[in-house]
């Protein structure tokens, strides 16, 4: 039972590091938002979102993020909190601030738990030596007194009443509490590991467009080898990231769950046992079954001992989880580079970061202008029946050319008049569709053939796609999906860990304080409700009573 309470918090940890940590080196591991769209380019920072609702068309516009966090590497987590006297550096006061990684913090945090345990120490020893000392009393002396008092006999069994009562509204507020505690624990497990499924799945996204930019093909034109080389190099890091994110992802999913289901059911079986232990002493002392009452008060007493302990390990965790949710809201006021948090939710490498966002740029640009040398070279030059292989028998007004987004440099590039743009280019090119013979030539007035058309739209499409991720790589970049995370966990998740935890330590002092009483006061009453038999027995009728 305290096995797994006491691991609680550390396998939580594990988990959370365990399925992000190995993304820090050349890996992804940060949450991504809404899927943007698959057409239009928008403003630098911005990226379009359509949705269907009612078949109306609505689009919204998400502001990208624009400011990089501070890098400040002496930045102390959670240091007021944190402040706590250290057993393991002479009891002085432990300023190093949250670190799951510093043996300190451990040792300084436990020590908030001493007196449980301290308490756990002394009830084991001293109830202990006292039932050695009743025992030992009733067999060297035979001849026992039997002196009797009517109001201790009344008072402790309103005592035991109200202890009894006390225990049952122990349980129900430690029952309530771990139910909650449970829920809440699993709701951020499931926060993040559906974050994580979102990143697994815009990662092979991206992954996946890359993949299509090779395959694209206007005109038997294809990007240069040189950058298909490239494509083939980042999708073996993004691939080897989300294969890696998703498997542990899954296996520590289960792992924890299989954890906070064996936590969920030792407090409960702690609840169940201590209620139908206070209900068969409370039993058993009335009815005067003085032997099953020993048996009962000796497996209280040694459970009453686990219960404390259990209390101290409760209250260290809620302490530890208290710190943890500071520490993320102090980071996201504070973004700093390399603090304990990177044992949760590391940011991306940078330089991994960089590159696949420089080749999502570098791959748009060349499909654009791949696209737009097809359409100035081929599509918009009227060529004679002897050029058998650019002759389409193009005619008619000129084919716009598509805007590229980006520079050569792949810095931001606004459109030009006359360039259309990716949201529109089915509408507007449509219109420079012609109808094609058997051979493939234009019979009608146009300069796209169908076959044409689709190929510069596949392009496109792709393109388009590749250029609204970028959004997503920029915030994987400047950790913003790791402040978004923290902050979500600290405003919807923390408050519930912290109350239910504290909820369940409330309710474990409750049942350990009444229970432990409870033992000593049903062997009071037990020893009163007997002498008092004896005394009505010895007492002549219509006598009266000591």
């Amino acid at each position: 039972m305290l096995c797994y309470s006491s691991l609680f918090f550390y396998f939580l940890a594990t988990f959370f590091s365990a399925t992000f940590f190995s993304l820090s080196h050349g890996h992804y591991s940060h949450f991504p938002l809404a899927t943007p769209p698959t057409s239009g380019w928008e403003n630098e920072g911005k990226y379009s979102v359509e949705r269907e609702h009612s078949s109306k068309t609505r689009k919204y516009f998400v502001e990208g993020p624009t400011v990089l966090p501070v890098v400040n590497s002496n930045f102390i987590l959670a240091s007021e909190r944190t402040q706590r006297k250290d057993p393991l550096n002479g009891f002085k006061k432990y300023t190093k601030g949250w670190n799951i990684r510093d043996r300190h913090y451990w040792a300084s945090v436990g020590f908030t738990a001493v007196p449980l345990f301290v308490i756990a120490a002394v009830w084991f020893l001293a109830f202990g030596l006292c039932l050695c000392l009743i025992c030992l009393f009733h067999f060297c002396h035979k001849k026992e007194s039997y002196g009797y008092s009517k109001t201790v006999y009344v008072l402790s069994l309103i005592v035991l009443i109200i202890l009894t009562i006390t225990t049952i509204i122990g349980c129900v507020i430690l029952y309530t509490g771990q139910e909650r505690f449970h829920r809440s624990t699993t709701n951020t497990l499931e926060y993040v590991v559906h974050q994580a499924d979102l990143t697994v799945e815009k990662l092979r996204n991206v992954s996946d467009y890359l993949g299509a930019a090779k395959q694209v093909g206007v005109d038997q034109v294809f990007l240069p080898s040189n950058v298909q080389t490239d494509i083939d190099q980042i999708e073996t890091k993004i691939n080897s990231s989300a294969s890696i994110l998703a498997g542990r992802t899954v296996e520590n999913s289960e792992d924890m769950h299989d954890l906070l289901d064996s936590v969920r059911l030792a407090i409960i079986v702690i609840a169940a046992i201590m209620l139908v232990l206070t209900f068969l002493g409370l039993l058993f002392s009335v009815f005067g079954m003085q032997s099953l009452v020993y048996i009962v008060v000796i497996t209280g007493w040694i459970l009453v001992t686990g219960t404390f302990i259990l209390c101290g390990t409760f209250l260290l965790l809620h302490n530890v989880a208290a710190d943890t949710c500071v520490a993320m809201d102090e980071w996201v006021q504070n973004p700093t580079s390399y603090t304990a948090l990177d044992d949760i939710l590391p940011c991306v490498d940078n330089a991994t970061a960089q590159e696949t966002l420089l080749r999502s740029k570098e791959v748009t640009f060349q499909l654009v202008d791949m696209i737009n040398s097809v359409i100035t070279n081929v599509s918009n030059i009227n060529f004679s029946p002897n050029f058998k292989q650019m002759y389409l028998n193009q005619s008619g007004p000129l084919v716009p050319i598509l805007c590229n987004p980006f520079h050569p440099d792949f810095t931001d590039r606004d459109c030009s008049d006359g360039e259309v743009e990716p949201s529109n280019a089915t509408e507007v090119w449509m219109s420079y569709v012609c109808q094609v013979s058997t051979t493939g030539i234009c019979i009608t007035t146009g300069r796209l053939t169908p076959a044409l058309f689709n190929q510069m739209m596949a392009g496109v499409n792709v393109g388009v796609a590749l250029y609204n991720y970028g959004p997503f790589l920029v915030e994987l970049e400047d950790c913003t999906f790791v402040r978004q995370t923290f902050s979500e966990i600290y405003r919807d998740h923390c408050p519930g860990l912290r109350q239910y935890s504290r909820w369940i330590y409330i309710g474990l002092v409750m049942v350990s304080i009444a229970v432990m009483l409870s033992l000593i006061f049903w062997l009071i009453y037990g020893r009163e409700r007997r002498h008092r038999v004896y005394t009505k027995q010895l007492v002549p009728e219509g006598g009266k009573e000591n």
